[in-house]
């Protein structure tokens, strides 16, 4: 991790998102003035769960992997945060400590915001707090997407589910297969990586993919849908 300073070239001045374009000329002093730009370096953690949460991440550009951690070295992947998303919202809204943990997939320029200041402008700008209580429920109704793949589908239809969500990325990050081990692709799934493996094998016999070393191309995605349907 590295703090980014004025005087660096991609110090950026102003937050140019859209939900900070509602923010009063007082709010927008308030936000620069308790933000602090940093670049976390590929691998490195973003967040980590249970740890003390003082601030908010506003990511500016590079992806990552969020996941809680279970008892001993088990873990579920939960999403892929993109550029233009928060994380760590619940931190302003309730526990004072991170619920999940992310890691950086590639390089992440990030803005790290004093959370008393998010709740401060939530507090007196409705538009705004309106966005951040949507950004917020989006990521609880993604949860429950989660949770429901993870009890009520087949191990053949979680990893079909993952495949296509995945792939959703590939628009902003079209490499982001290559990003990701065997071991990701399970953990999304809540199987082994064993698992994981035969079955994009079989998926791959079937013609519905094709793999190329790490990276994984999508030939058939309305019969992977299916698959995912029928779970």
């Amino acid at each position: 991790m590295k703090t980014i300073l004025e005087t660096d070239n991609d110090f950026i001045c102003d937050i140019q998102a859209p939900c900070f374009q509602m923010l009063t000329s007082e709010e927008v002093e308030l936000v620069r003035g308790s933000k602090t730009q940093v670049l976390f370096r590929k691998g490195d953690h973003l967040t980590k769960q249970g740890a003390f949460a003082s601030y908010v991440l506003f990511i500016i550009s590079g992806i990552a992997r969020q996941y809680i951690e279970g008892d001993g070295n088990k873990t579920h992947n939960l999403r892929i945060i993109k550029p233009g998303e928060f994380v760590g919202l619940s931190a302003v809204f309730t526990k004072n400590t991170f619920n999940y943990s992310s890691i950086s997939l590639t390089d992440c320029q990030v803005f790290l915001i004093e959370k008393d200041a998010i709740a401060t402008v939530v507090k007196q700008n409705g538009l705004f707090g309106f966005t951040m209580i949507k950004r917020y429920c989006e990521q609880n109704a993604n949860l429950v997407d989660t949770l429901r793949t993870v009890l009520y589908k087949q191990m053949n239809g979680r990893i079909a589910e993952i495949l296509l969500y995945i792939e959703g990325c590939k628009k902003d990050n079209p490499h982001i297969f290559q990003l990701l081990s065997r071991k990701d692709l399970a953990d999304f799934a809540g199987i082994s990586t064993e698992s994981a493996v035969k079955l994009l094998k079989s998926f791959e016999k079937d013609g519905l993919i094709e793999l190329n070393e790490k990276d994984i191309e999508i030939v058939d995605p309305n019969g992977l849908a299916e698959i995912s349907k029928k779970g």
